[in-house]
C-alpha cells in the first residue's frame, strides 16, 4: 500500500553496484530501511540519489508492509531546502551530531510523530539560527530529546536546589553520594537550557567552549544511565574541534 510521509535521512549504505540502503526516520512509521535501486548509476535519474544525504528532510511516497524489514520508495523529493546548513561547516557538523544521536536512540520501527516533529523542527532551527547560537544547540537538542525518550530532567535550579542528580534526573539541595551529578554552575546552565523556549533563550545561556564540552559529555552520560543499550558517539570530538575553530 502507498503512503505519503515525511522523513529525515539518518544513514545510507552502498548496496551492489548502483543501489543504496537508506535508513530514514519517518513521520508515519518511525525508523525504516529503504532499498533505492539505481541511486548510484550514471543515468540522469540517479542524481536524485544526492537527495538521500544524512540530515535531509524528504517528502516521500512509500510502499509499506508491516511484515517486511526492507521497504521501497515510490517517489521522493526535498521536503525542506536548507539555506545555510548544507554549506556551513559548523552547522553541518552540528547536524551530523544530531543525526547520530537520533540513530543511537531510535531502535524500534514504530510511529513516534511528536519526536519526528521535534527533530525536523530542530534541524530547521539550526539552519535558520544565527551563528552565535549554534554552539548551544547541541546541548539544547540533547536535553530536549531526552524528554521525548521518556527520561527527562524535572525541576529547576534555584537557591535551594543547586545540584543536578543525573541518575534521578532531578535538582537537589545537596550533592548526591555518586559521581553522576553536576556542580552548581553547570546545574544552572542546564536549568536555563531546559526552560529556554526560543532562540533568544538558548543564546542567552553564556558559556565558554570548555564548559560546553564538559556539559555535552555529562548529558551523554545521562543517556547511558537511562538507555541500557546506548553506546558512545563518534561525532562529539569532531563537533568540539569544529566549534573551537
Amino acid at each position: 500500500m502507498l503512503h505519503k510521509t515525511r522523513g529525515i535521512v539518518l544513514r545510507q549504505v552502498k548496496y551492489g553496484d548502483t543501489s543504496l540502503i537508506v535508513s530514514i526516520f519517518t513521520e508515519l512509521f518511525g525508523v525504516q530501511s529503504y532499498m533505492v535501486n539505481g541511486a548510484r548509476s550514471a543515468k540522469p535519474k540517479a542524481t536524485k540519489g544526492n537527495l538521500l544525504q544524512p540530515g535531509n528532510i524528504l517528502d516521500m511516497v512509500v510502499y509499506h508492509h508491516e511484515q517486511k524489514n526492507m521497504q521501497r520508495i515510490a517517489e521522493f523529493k526535498l521536503g525542506y531546502i536548507y539555506s545555510s546548513l548544507s554549506f556551513n561547516v559548523v552547522k553541518n557538523t552540528v547536524s551530523m551530531y544530531m543525526i547520530e544521536l537520533l540513530q543511537k536512540c531510535l531502535r524500534q520501527p514504530e510511529q513516534q510523530s511528536e519526536l519526528y516533529y521535534f527533530a525536523e523542527h530542530m534541524l530547521q532551527l539550526l539552519d535558520q539560527a544565527p551563528m552565535n547560537v549554534v554552539g548551544n544547540l547541541p546541548l539544547y537538542f540533547t536535553l530536549q530529546l531526552s524528554s521525548h525518550m521518556g527520561f527527562q530532567i524535572s525541576g529547576q535550579y534555584s537557591e535551594y536546589t543547586h545540584y543536578l542528580d543525573l541518575k534521578e534526573g532531578v535538582f537537589k539541595d545537596l550533592p548526591p553520594h555518586h559521581p553522576f551529578h553536576l556542580d552548581a554552575q553547570n546545574s544552572e546552565f542546564t536549568s536555563q537550557l531546559l526552560h529556554a523556549t526560543d532562540i533568544a533563550g538558548i543564546m542567552g545561556v553564556s558559556m565558554n567552549k570548555d564548559q560546553r564540552r564538559k556539559l555535552l559529555y555529562a548529558y551523554l552520560d545521562f543517556y547511558k544511565l537511562h538507555l541500557p543499550e546506548f553506546t558512545d558517539l563518534h561525532s562529539p570530538p569532531i563537533l568540539h574541534e569544529i566549534l573551537d575553530a
